[in-house]
């Protein structure tokens, strides 16, 4: 196995099209120098409303609140490592844009003397706080916008007076039972249109427990308790800066949700907080543009609430923190830029067509097509560009990324992939608002995230613009001693396929495209498909311990991976593992696996025209002449073991033998002469690119110049088993 790094594939050409010259802003020093003491200070600085009622965010349609059912806060921490501070600040809000954090931060500055561009603050994304951005059906509340940045400036400044000599840490706990994606891949044939009559939602929000009519999350989640933590010299804490990746919980307004809970219980279980030793405990959001918590793959729902999930991210908060390695100074140092993007015209003849509809009658005024219909016209008046302001910190080998956005969890992954330091976490809706951040393959795929409106705005290829530009200010953060690199590791089931020699074995384990790597060689071989969703969870442990805990493959959307294919001659053999999502009744042809050569072998799973749900063999378009398999394998169950096939078709000259999960009789044989030589390869469907494009997960793909035999192919199996 040759050792490597997931990196993203980002031309520079598709850049230069996407960045308009990142403007940088350097702070501090990278030498870790050490020249006093570090120190610490915390406070939560209460900004509920005092007026009522108040218009609150993330609804479609204005709600009001009468009250405050618990208090908002503004929690602050700045951290000073005798070179100069950083200050952090999370803001119990759905949503702040740039200009009042921009003015936050200016008041802040001018009383603590800390520059601006070393000022970090985001909003939390409680849908129960109130609106002082507009967003969709919802207006700001004008009076408490004007009055909330010198609200986050009085917390900043009373953190910065309350610093005194601290330790300093950081831990990372996992949860990956609580957090779920709430976007699921729809099945082709039951797209959804989207609030502009358009047939374009292949993916989109809360698909309901069991629906048939989707296939699975669109995505990989991010299950990280982040904790960052401070205490003082006699191991009193003194704060606690977490940040976990779900998008909120939900409660009836005003509150500040599960994020208020957090910052009460984690002190609680800490034992924090005695007379003259306050206590503030934070929790930001991390990634999560495409996570909740509840599991669409269960038949109902599992009850939580803000309580219940407070609790639970509190007490993996705890324990990360008594792992924590305390440390008497690391070094500090912030950087940020500004980065211009293309905003997406607007359909702004449709919304006039809309509203001249309201006006008439015709279409409700609250209807989702005229919400929309109103965004259109509101961007038209925008400029056609946003200035993005990204930053990056670091505390030591702990790097903290903020960016303005609804960030999906895996471009969270991926900026972590890609840093040179020991752990990298990114908070979200950090100095700014500009709207949902879908990553270029899930743009394609539509959906209530990718709807053009203030909420999703941003040009197409904005996210890898993003982790480009991430990229910088992290390696600029770095001191010039790069993190050496872990070798992959090379799991059993690798070791046995690499073993028998494979001319090409690609994992398939990317965080994203558009080339996979042959793991023979290391070289990036092949084209993916778009749209496919990358790195979703393999075939892995405790089913198939051989594949590893954390196997990743990427979900095919009915486009296929292509690649060039060496000269095979008479004799070859391809194996592969997949995990099929298209019911069997649905098309003639359930999925294509695998095919070589316009007229060449194709191996596929059937559907209507003939032995539904079993392995079928055929050359060219030939489906008449298909040989069918014995074993039914039928749309997944839920059940990941159960779910899971590993499959290898081996031609010999003439004669065709395919053998299913491990068996060394074969699942069909066939005599079908040899097809002229193949010169491409394609997974998960086949050159004419039709209808029966695979609708699944699929890796592991190992191509071998010579036939297998039926006991190395059993022997493969094996390893995976365990």
């Amino acid at each position: 196995m040759v050792n490597r790094r997931d990196m993203l594939a980002v031309s520079g050409t598709a850049l230069a099209g996407m960045m308009m010259a990142p403007r940088f802003t350097w702070g501090g020093s990278i030498i870790p120098q050490r020249p006093g003491v570090f120190r610490a200070g915390a406070f939560a600085q209460d900004i509920t409303p005092e007026h009522f009622p108040i218009v609150v965010n993330g609804n479609f349609k204005p709600v009001y609140a009468e009250k405050a059912l618990d208090p908002l806060h503004a929690r602050c921490l700045v951290l000073d490592d005798g070179r100069g501070q950083i200050a952090m600040a999370v803001v119990d809000s759905c949503v702040l844009d740039r200009e009042l954090m921009d003015e936050a931060k200016r008041l802040a500055s001018g009383m603590t003397g800390i520059p601006t561009e070393r000022i970090f603050i985001s909003a939390t994304h409680t849908h129960s706080a109130p609106a002082s951005v507009g967003i969709l059906g919802t207006d700001p509340d004008l009076r408490y916008r004007a009055w909330l940045p010198g609200k986050i400036a009085e917390g900043i400044s009373k953190a910065m007076e309350r610093r005194e000599p601290a330790q300093v840490g950081w831990a990372v706990e996992k949860l990956p039972e609580v957090v779920q994606s709430r976007r699921w891949i729809a099945r082709p044939d039951r797209i959804k249109r989207d609030p502009f009559g358009e047939l374009t939602t292949r993916a989109t929000m809360h698909p309901g427990h069991r629906n048939p009519d989707w296939e699975e999350p669109s995505g990989p989640m991010n299950p990280d308790v982040n904790v960052l933590a401070v205490r003082r010299l006699d191991g009193s804490p003194l704060a606690l800066f977490g940040s976990f990746s779900i998008h909120y919980v939900g409660s009836a307004a005003l509150s500040a949700d599960y994020f208020g809970i957090f910052a009460q219980r984690v002190g609680e279980l800490l034992e924090a907080g005695g007379e003259g030793q306050p206590f503030v405990g934070v929790l930001a959001n991390g990634v999560s543009g495409d996570a909740y918590l509840v599991d669409y793959t269960l038949e109902k729902r599992v009850p939580f609430d803000k309580q219940s999930i407070a609790e639970t991210v509190a007490n993996a908060a705890v324990r990360a923190y008594r792992r924590i390695e305390w440390q008497t100074w690391l070094p500090l140092d912030m950087r940020e830029c500004e980065l211009e993007l293309k905003v997406r015209p607007p359909k702004t003849e449709w919304a006039k067509r809309v509203l001249a509809d309201v006006e008439a009658g015709r279409e409700k005024a609250d209807s989702q097509s005229s919400v929309y219909a109103r965004e259109q016209l509101i961007l038209a008046d925008m400029p056609p560009t946003r200035k993005l302001k990204l930053q990056a910190l670091r505390i030591g080998s702990l790097a903290m990324v903020g960016v303005p956005c609804e960030v999906f969890a895996i471009t969270g992954l991926r900026i972590a992939a890609q840093s040179p330091f020991e752990h990298t976490f990114t908070v979200m809706l950090a100095n700014g608002y500009d709207g949902y951040l879908p990553p270029p393959e899930q743009m394609a795929m539509g959906g209530y995230t990718t709807w053009l409106a203030r909420s999703s705005c941003l040009e197409a290829g904005a996210e890898p613009a993003i982790i480009a530009t991430v990229q910088r200010l992290l390696d600029g953060l770095y001191d010039g001693k790069r993190r050496p690199q872990r070798p992959a590791p090379v799991v059993p089931y690798a070791a046995a396929v690499l073993a028998s020699r494979p001319a090409i074995f690609w994992r398939m384990d990317e965080w994203n495209g558009p080339s996979a790597v042959n793991a023979v060689d290391g070289a990036c071989l092949g084209t993916f498909g778009h749209p496919t969703a990358y790195a979703m969870p393999g075939a892995q442990a405790p089913a198939f311990p051989g594949l590893g805990k954390e196997s990743r493959v990427p979900h095919f959307v009915g486009v296929p991976f292509t690649a060039p294919l060496p000269d095979l001659g008479r004799a070859y053999t391809v194996e592969l593992w997949f995990y099929n999502c298209m019911p069997n009744d649905a098309r003639p042809v359930t999925g294509y696996l695998f095919a070589c050569g316009a007229a060449g072998d194709r191996l596929a799973i059937s559907g209507t025209a003939r032995s539904p749900g079993r392995l079928i063999f055929h050359t060219g378009k030939d489906l008449a002449g298909a040989v069918a398999g014995q074993t039914d394998v039928p749309l997944r169950n839920w059940v990941a073991a159960e779910s899971w096939h590993h499959v290898a078709l081996v031609r010999d000259g003439e004669r065709v033998s395919v053998y299913l999960d491990g068996r060394t009789t074969p699942e069909l044989t066939a005599v079908k002469a040899l097809p002229a030589r193949a010169e491409t390869i394609w997974v998960g469907g086949t050159a004419e690119n039709n209808d029966a494009g695979f609708e699944g997960r699929c890796g592991e793909v190992a191509v071998y110049a010579r036939a297998l035999t039926a006991e190395e192919i059993a022997a493969h199996y094996r390893a995976a088993r365990g």
